[in-house]
């Protein structure tokens, strides 16, 4: 688990590509301080797991699923990335709950200033639109940002001067793509909310199950009595038919 608080910026030494995956062996300083093989670093808001350290960088590996959802296919040797250990347990937790598990991407649109503040217009799919609120929270290439403004075709975030400074958010330009996750509360809440709907309906079905057997039930005991057929016209007559 994350926070969205990077750690700082490092830079991919080298990339090995296979069919549909890669490895990446990337280069920092402040991330490594305690870390061993099998530890998680955010990297660009994809949760990677340490495979091995070289002295100053480490290698991870990066499967076929990661590269269709995130950006870090498009990754070169001199690309920088944004990286972040795993909060410790009793730490601060300066942005918000971020996993690590990216639901896409976007792309940018704008990017402009405002006296000390830089804007990030990002175009996104309604799949991610429909979790992001003014207010809210979102994490870009793993940095936990306030979303500023929603819009038809996505939000806008904006950045204060340290943002600018320790993330590589500043480098962004107009149509580059960018890693996206959205806060994990406003996904448990739709969960939960379609599992009331269909436990709704299975209750009126099983209402309306119930219903029905009564009614054949009854109207069974009712012919029984009459010594009569279970007719069309009798059954009409008890509410089966319109």
């Amino acid at each position: 688990m994350f926070t969205g608080i990077v750690e700082e910026v490092g830079r991919i030494e080298s990339v090995t590509k296979g069919e549909k995956s890669s490895r990446l062996r990337i280069k920092a300083k402040a991330v490594l301080e305690g870390t061993k093989t099998g530890d998680s670093i955010c990297t660009n808001g994809v949760c990677l797991t340490v495979t091995r350290i070289h002295g100053d960088s480490f290698s991870a590996d990066v499967m076929a699923e990661t590269m269709r959802k995130s950006n870090l296919g498009a990754l070169n040797v001199g690309s920088k990335v944004n990286l972040e250990r795993a909060v410790a347990l009793g730490g601060r937790f300066g942005g918000h709950i971020v996993s690590g598990h990216i639901d896409g991407t976007g792309v940018v649109r704008a990017v402009t200033r405002e006296d000390n503040a830089v804007w990030i217009s990002i175009s996104v799919r309604k799949s991610i639109g429909r979790y992001l609120v003014e207010k809210g929270s979102v994490t870009v290439d793993g940095v936990s940002l306030t979303v500023a403004r929603t819009e038809p075709w996505g939000f806008r975030v904006s950045m204060i001067p340290h943002t600018q400074k320790e993330t590589l958010l500043i480098d962004r330009t107009p149509g580059q793509t960018v890693n996206l996750e959205c806060d994990l509360l406003a996904k448990y809440v739709e969960k939960l909310l379609q599992h009331e709907t269909l436990r709704a309906a299975d209750l009126a079905l099983t209402a309306d199950q119930d219903w029905v057997a009564d009614r054949v039930q009854t109207t069974n005991a009712s012919a029984s009595d009459k010594n009569e057929p279970l007719s069309e016209a009798f059954l009409k007559e008890n509410g089966f038919f319109n």
